[in-house]
């Protein structure tokens, strides 16, 4: 075996490197089917083999919402660390990680556009900034979004995508449900809709809070929708979950949900939905006195 010993170069590999780019290219979690980038993008983030909804940002969002541009309101809102919350890493570190990572200042993006030529304000969560999680600058915009709505009576849209209230603000995180409740309450008192869209996932105070107080609750079909979650719940009551449990299809079955609603119908559905608020709106007013009068009829 003398001349094994002798060969010191080594055998280069007969694989050459891939000429493909990378992110061409996307794997859907739910079927395995590759998908071309292009052709996803062009679905609207939709499985085209079995339609799972794959999860689009906030910037997304609105652009399969909004006709066209739209006005951002509150972009340089950002948190301050109010606690000082420092666990693995400090909150301050990780705040400014994934502002240049996400390129957005908190959670939520807030703007005022038109849906099929009807002007509205929407806030879109963005789930890539800490799990979407609900801390004192999304309460403040999405607050701030209502407001604005209230001043120029116009709808008001909520897209959450979230996994709750935010740990590292502490008590502060949950007083936003608080304020933004009490915020959809003066716009309930003024009679301008809210409608709320709830996507995949939908957890914790939010869904605890404004994501279930619309007017009209829309689903993305088979988005996880709860408080706490599937897992957590087992470990607690010991008990195996229904099958689909915590799931759009669920809640609507068990009257939870107004609809269930794929992406792509989406923006037709909320159109549909405001028009019909509209006529409520647009009927003549009828005078106290002959309101009095009239016959009361029970069904």
């Amino acid at each position: 075996m003398s001349w094994f010993k002798k060969i010191r170069k080594p055998i280069e590999s007969a694989q050459k490197e891939s000429r493909v780019p990378e992110g061409l290219w996307v794997k859907c979690p739910s079927c395995s089917q590759i998908l071309y980038n292009k052709d996803l993008t062009a679905s609207l983030s939709v499985c085209t083999k079995c339609s799972h909804h794959f999860r689009l940002s906030a910037n997304e969002r609105l652009r399969t919402l909004f006709d066209g541009e739209w006005e951002e309101h509150d972009s340089s809102l950002q948190s301050l660390d109010p606690l000082q919350f420092t666990d693995t890493k400090p909150y301050a570190q990780r705040l400014a990680s994934t502002m240049a990572a996400t390129g957005v200042s908190d959670a939520v993006i807030t703007a005022t556009g038109r849906i099929n030529g009807r002007e509205v304000v929407v806030a879109a969560m963005e789930y890539a900034f800490i799990g979407g999680s609900m801390g004192v600058v999304v309460g403040e915009k999405i607050t701030r979004a209502i407001e604005r709505a209230l001043d120029r009576s116009l709808p008001v849209i909520i897209v959450s995508c979230s996994g709750g209230a935010r740990m590292m603000e502490g008590t502060l995180s949950l007083m936003q449900m608080a304020k933004i409740s009490a915020a959809l309450a003066r716009l309930d008192r003024a009679r301008l809709p809210y409608i709320s869209v709830l996507t995949d996932p939908t957890t914790g105070g939010v869904t605890a809070s404004f994501a279930m107080l619309g007017d009209v609750n829309i689903a993305e079909p088979k988005a996880l929708i709860g408080f706490a979650g599937p897992r957590v719940i087992e470990q607690t009551i010991r008990q195996q979950l229904p099958e689909g449990f915590q799931r759009s299809e669920f809640l609507l079955e068990h009257g939870m949900l107004d609809m269930v609603v794929e992406r792509r119908d989406l923006k037709d559905v909320i159109t549909r939905v405001l028009r019909f608020g509209s006529r409520t709106d647009e009927r003549p007013s009828v005078p106290a006195e002959a309101a009095a009068a009239a016959p009361v009829t029970t069904s």
